[in-house]
């Protein structure tokens, strides 16, 4: 069973949301910010009816309802790291998110918009 998602330190996310607004964020941050703010979602969201992924750096089932176990999820939604990161802050409202192509989201419960801004 895979690890648990953990949210970071108050410093390492502040250090890391300053490199992301400075436009200077590497890799390392991205990942950072994208686990820390997907286990900050788990926190807000319980469940494992909808599995968000965020790809490379994670995935998890979140939303109450009927529990996925075994191959394709019945609703997914997927999107980039920096489009994560700016959902999960406030900087960008998920029907804008969804209506421009950022986040692709099929099945039920895959509205995010009550979880969000984390």
């Amino acid at each position: 069973m895979p690890a648990r998602l953990r949210p970071a330190s108050a410093g390492e996310v502040a250090e890391a949301l300053a490199r992301v607004a400075a436009d200077t964020a590497e890799r390392a941050d991205l990942k950072l910010l994208t686990k820390h703010y997907l286990a900050l979602l788990e926190e807000r969201a319980p469940g494992r009816s909808v599995e968000v992924r965020v790809p490379p750096f994670a995935a998890v089932q979140v939303v109450e309802g009927v529990r996925h176990t075994r191959g394709t999820p019945p609703a997914v939604i997927e999107t980039d790291a920096a489009t994560w990161i700016a959902l999960a802050t406030g900087q960008l409202e998920w029907a804008t998110a969804v209506g421009d192509g950022r986040v692709v989201a099929s099945g039920e419960r895959t509205d995010l918009a009550p979880y969000l801004p984390l």
